[in-house]
């Protein structure tokens, strides 16, 4: 079996050089597409400098311009010279110019070998992916997008405006659920060639044309119609900031690369030699063998992001600076909101009325009804357990418990099922203690007995929920004293987030803790989040987890080629 490289390059062509002659010395068929903008004489170079490289090929030049449909079309015409000439190509592995191989190439070339039949292709439903911006998830297949984002910003803005106004929409073609990930996918021979030489290519590619980013959606929804096992992620490390702009990685990143375990990483500064040289080398020099996992360093771009997003205490600027929520408080007392720890751990709620002394209620903000404490109907104030009570004004049914309460430490849980009216008025609350393992909604889910088409469902709902709240919590508007965990994270070391919620509490002193609630058992749970990202949604909210060895997941029946359903 052979892998081949199709590397899309418009920049830095000498690294490219470095990076190709890297892929073909260790067996790969290459094929290279050149930005057309790339002037004639730079490009006529770097051929001539690729002459001596066997089983390396350039392909026609198309104007590559982000966003646009010559990304798609590069890509396809590409692919096409790779398996028309290379027929022991089993797997197309798109690359950039930019990317750099992080383990030995053997490695990739065994790892797809294992995996014959298998596509590793980001492939997430436009209502399942975080990361669209400026409400262009659904639109963006719906609308034509006839100017340039990038040259002609006000005339894009523009003619999305008048078409929302209009209720101008396209038509979705027959057959096709739009799927959206990463551009950097990894296909067989099978599933690429089925795409290639679909009869309907036409009639998608004329749609696709019009499609905003198309590089993101084109092969992502394509690949549902006859992928016969679907990996629903890239083997391409790649990272963006908030603002959808890619981390481009420098020589001080090298120990972040490293413990990635991932086969290739974008983008590359150009001038960083000590990368090109740790990793363009040979086995012995290389990363271990293991499972790639860009999970391991997702946390150091998360406080990355918070540190320029939120700032830090006392330093002011414009998009920060404090314009509401000085008045004398929300509530009258502090007291602690718990989000996802009642689902992860067992009798979380008695083991900690025990540990500190407060009174801990159940979800306070239940669709059924008012889950107080010890399954009271009615608390100081004569506060009722009426849910339709309570959602007259939920701000109001916090600030009186709190009130009536006042000397006594209130304790409830929260979670993506209940009421999000008081999400704001609790975000915004410097009385607030609010603890979060986010994605634990979904441990309910995999213990239980559900149709796995409804769990689906009811995952990508909460999932979209719980982003929002965290959104919130992370606003520059809240005052609550946040912590927020990855469920993978907080399993992790349990015991130091445990010790801290209750040292903060401070009822009674606890000392260090010598009894735990039970965790729920998660064997097979990597599975299931993986089973969720085969069947079309992206559960990025649990952080990552690593499917168990020995398990595989439910895969569509096989479909023969060239069948459109």
């Amino acid at each position: 079996m052979s892998v081949g490289l199709v590397m899309l390059v418009h920049t830095a062509l000498d690294r490219a050089e470095q990076v190709a002659r890297h892929w073909a010395a260790a067996g790969c068929t290459v094929v290279i597409h050149v930005d057309k903008s790339v002037p004639e004489k730079t490009h006529d170079d770097f051929v001539q400098a690729l002459s001596d490289v066997p089983h390396l090929m350039f392909s026609k030049r198309y104007r590559c311009e982000w966003g646009t449909w010559g990304l798609v079309a590069a890509s396809q015409t590409a692919s096409e010279m790779m398996l028309d000439s290379f027929a022991d190509v089993r797997h197309v592995y798109l690359a950039s110019g930019s990317c750099l191989p992080l383990r030995p190439v053997k490695e990739l070339i065994d790892y797809l070998a294992a995996r014959p039949r298998t596509d590793f292709i980001e492939s997430a439903t436009t209502a399942d992916v975080p990361w669209t911006v400026g409400g262009l998830d659904v639109e963006r297949f719906t609308m034509r997008f006839p100017f340039s984002w990038k040259r002609h910003r006000y005339l894009f803005d523009k003619a999305v405006a008048v078409q929302r106004f209009v209720g101008l929409k396209r038509r979705i073609p027959k057959g096709l659920v739009p799927h959206m990930g990463s551009q950097w996918w990894c296909l067989t021979r099978q599933t690429l060639s089925a795409i290639l030489q679909d009869p309907k290519r036409a009639a998608y590619d004329a749609y696709f044309r019009h499609v905003w980013i198309p590089d993101e959606s084109y092969f992502q929804t394509l690949a549902r119609l006859y992928s016969i096992q679907i990996e629903s992620r890239s083997l391409t490390l790649s990272k963006f900031d908030f603002q959808g702009k890619p981390h481009i990685f420098y020589d001080d990143h090298l120990q972040l690369l490293r413990r990635s375990d991932c086969f290739v990483a974008r983008k590359i500064w150009p001038k960083a030699g000590r990368l090109y040289d740790a990793f363009l080398t040979d086995e012995a020099g290389a990363m271990k063998r293991t499972e790639p996992n860009p999970g391991k360093i997702d946390r150091v771009f998360a406080k990355a992001v918070e540190r320029r997003t939120r700032g830090r205490a006392g330093l002011y600027m414009q998009s920060r600076f404090p314009n509401e929520g000085w008045e004398n408080g929300v509530t009258a007392a502090p007291y602690s909101v718990f989000q996802g720890f009642a689902a992860l751990f067992e009798n979380f709620e008695p083991w900690l009325a025990k540990s500190t002394g407060a009174r801990v209620h159940g979800h306070l903000f239940a669709p059924d009804r008012v889950h107080f404490a010890d399954g009271q109907n009615a608390i100081n104030g004569a506060l009722s357990n009426s849910a339709k009570i309570r959602n007259y004004d939920p701000k109001a049914f916090l600030t009186n418990l709190i009130w009536n309460t006042r000397g006594e430490r209130q304790c409830f849980q929260f979670g993506p099922q209940d009421n999000q009216d008081i999400c704001w008025e609790i975000a915004k609350d410097p009385n607030a203690q609010v603890s979060v393992i986010t994605g634990a909604w979904a441990v309910p889910l995999f213990r239980s007995n559900k149709d796995f088409a409804e769990i689906r469902r009811t995952a990508a709902a909460l999932q979209k929920i719980e982003s929002e709240h965290m959104a919130i919590l992370r606003s520059h508007y809240a005052k609550a004293r946040v912590r927020i965990w990855t469920m993978a994270e907080f399993i992790e070391a349990p015991m130091e987030p445990l010790q801290s919620i209750l040292d903060e509490i401070g009822q009674v002193k606890t000392g260090r803790l010598s009894e735990v609630p039970k965790m729920a058992d998660l064997t097979g749970f990597g599975q299931f989040l993986q089973n969720l990202k085969n069947q079309g949604m992206h559960p990025y909210l649990m952080g990552d987890f690593p499917v168990e060895p020995g398990l595989s997941a439910p895969q569509k029946p096989p479909r023969k080629p060239y069948l459109v359903q």
